[in-house]
């Protein structure tokens, strides 16, 4: 599957994200996502994830996907924000968990007398 993102429109509140699906020996097929601006600033997503998160769901729907409108929906927008935090959650505990090497060529520190 190849898609490719070939810009927006943006009527309102309202943007359309459009791809291009390319793949061998199929005619290139035309996709147009929606999504309501409003639904970004509910979840806390940055616009620019738009492309990314169409991307998303057109993959996920590849099996019925068909040409025309798609629309990202508010179970869309949670499931991106709720996989978005669990992945800040991991990389929190990561790093709250490593601890430094102590180098074993280098001396001791000298105590404080």
């Amino acid at each position: 599957m190849d898609l490719r993102y070939m810009g927006f429109d943006q009527t309102q509140n309202r943007r359309v994200y459009k791809f291009d699906y390319c793949a061998k020996g199929v005619p290139p097929a035309g996709f147009l996502v929606s999504a309501d601006i409003a639904l970004f600033l509910k979840h806390h997503i940055s616009i620019q994830d738009g492309p990314s998160l169409c991307a998303r769901k057109l993959a996920n729907d590849i099996e019925t996907l068909q040409p025309g409108e798609h629309e990202l929906t508010n179970d869309d927008m949670l499931a991106f924000a709720t996989d978005r935090a669990a992945a800040e959650a991991r990389k929190a505990e990561q790093r709250k968990s490593w601890t430094p090497r102590r180098n074993p060529n280098r001396p001791p520190p000298n105590p404080v007398s």
